[in-house]
């Protein structure tokens, strides 16, 4: 690995995390499994190639709060999920998952048209036995799915819920302060959305 590289991508995680950790409105996107934030080496293969918060985020007096520090191979499921995206678009380093509703699909379907960005989502109910009862065929199946229904990898994008699955979103971007921007983002309009 790159020293540098590594540092460049934890440091670039850490002030993502404080970027969501002061923002209040944040803390309604959390979902059950709550959130990951990724960001991948370039040329990651394996999970311990991307780094992520080490617990993930869940909300503590109303704000969001990282369990632990970022580190390397902290992610499996969004790990595979940009490794797996890059496949499509090798720009994609980072990504963020957060809760799904109908009107925050509604907001992420607007907030998509106005970045003239493909929004999209993965029916879950339709995922092949074969894929859903064997480890690590499901995301390959779920982003060439996505990508063939969308027309391309959006960068906004929910997972319907299926057998045991909450419905989640997420966003993907070059690094951790983009994709944390546009969870913010999202997140404030839901705020003006709901009121709170």
């Amino acid at each position: 690995m790159n020293k540098h590289k590594d540092e460049e991508i934890l440091g670039n995680l850490v002030t993502a995390i404080h970027k969501l950790e002061n923002c209040r409105e944040f803390a309604a996107l959390i979902p059950e499994v709550r959130v990951n934030l990724v960001y991948a080496l370039p040329g990651a293969k394996t999970c311990h190639d991307v780094a992520a918060v080490d617990g993930r985020i869940t909300a503590v007096g109303g704000f969001p709060k990282a369990s632990g520090p970022p580190a390397f191979g902290a992610s499996d499921h969004m790990a595979r999920l940009i490794i797996e995206a890059r496949k499509y678009e090798p720009e994609i380093d980072a990504g963020i998952n957060f809760k799904c509703n109908e009107a925050i699909i509604e907001i992420a379907k607007s907030y998509c048209l106005a970045y003239g960005w493909l929004f999209g989502w993965i029916d879950r109910t339709i995922e092949p036995e074969g894929v859903t009862s064997v480890d690590g065929k499901s995301m390959p199946w779920k982003i060439q799915t996505l990508v063939q229904k969308s027309g391309g990898l959006p960068r906004i994008f929910y997972e319907g819920d299926g057998w045991g699955k909450e419905p989640l979103f997420v966003a993907i971007g070059k690094t951790a302060g983009e994709v944390a921007d546009i969870g913010i983002d999202i997140a404030r309009r839901y705020s003006q959305y709901t009121g709170f």
